[in-house]
């Protein structure tokens, strides 16, 4: 196990400087209610007094229930500002516009709550002066389970090498809300949604096969497949070169 005591002094000092160098003034994430933005929002707080929440509802009862109530609890907890900027709205007008050019699928429609999320938080972090925190974590990155340029973009992230059971460990450790500890995993992207269901594999196979190399053979097989075909979200974008050459 982690020295706890140890990775929270070290995330909080690589935070501080980071705003230094950055001349920011605080740090805005997205407070979705869940254990990887507790995680984020705990140890930015410690880092600085100038740390901003967003509660970022979309659609399901769920963002506007248990969701708002845990994000809240935390904020309450730690002496974190707490907003909410709801993109329901937003959302249902952008999807009618987009399929009056050509219908959308339900993974294409669930990805725009990320993407619209991210665009509130760098409008309001810029405006701010304040940097965008980002909220995944390894085994997240590793599987390929965020949306590129949504929950995938922000200008630093304190929680990417920890694995999903090292957020747990660490929450516990901080005296984070129990009832954030203990809900399942889920980006909240449609009605019901969980993380381990809609992979398929639970964050214990992964995390399990993250650092050992070993699971089931069926959990090895989804976790190497989600890997490989999300490679191009972990590479920066490709871009021409006229170094280029045709091979003969």
């Amino acid at each position: 196990m982690r020295n706890y005591e140890v990775e929270t002094a070290e995330r909080t000092a690589w935070i501080r400087e980071i705003l230094e160098d950055a001349g920011a003034r605080g740090v805005i994430f997205g407070n979705s209610g869940g254990k990887d933005s507790a995680l984020v929002g705990i140890l930015c707080k410690k880092a600085t007094e100038n740390v901003l929440g967003v509660m970022m509802p979309c659609e399901t009862k769920t963002n506007y229930g248990t969701d708002q109530e845990h994000a809240v609890l935390l904020a309450r907890a730690f002496g974190i500002e707490n907003s909410i900027v709801d993109i329901t709205l937003c959302k249902q007008a952008l999807a009618h516009e987009l399929k009056r050019v050509n219908d959308i699928t339900s993974t294409a429609a669930s990805n725009i709550n990320p993407r619209l999320r991210m665009a509130s938080l760098y409008a309001l972090g810029q405006s701010l002066g304040y940097l965008v925190a980002g909220t995944g974590n390894k085994s997240e990155n590793y599987t390929g389970y965020f949306t590129k340029w949504g929950d995938g973009a922000y200008d630093f992230n304190p929680i990417a090498d920890l694995t999903a059971t090292e957020v747990f460990e660490f929450l516990r450790y901080l005296g984070a809300p129990v009832e954030i500890i203990g809900k399942p995993p889920s980006a909240g992207l449609f009605e019901g949604q969980t993380d381990e269901d809609e992979m398929g594999v639970s964050y214990y196979a992964i995390d399990k096969f993250i650092q050992t190399g070993k699971g089931h053979p069926l959990d090895i097989e989804k976790i190497c497949k989600m890997h490989k075909q999300t490679e191009h979200k972990r590479q920066t974008p490709r871009a021409y070169s006229s170094l280029f050459t045709i091979s003969t």
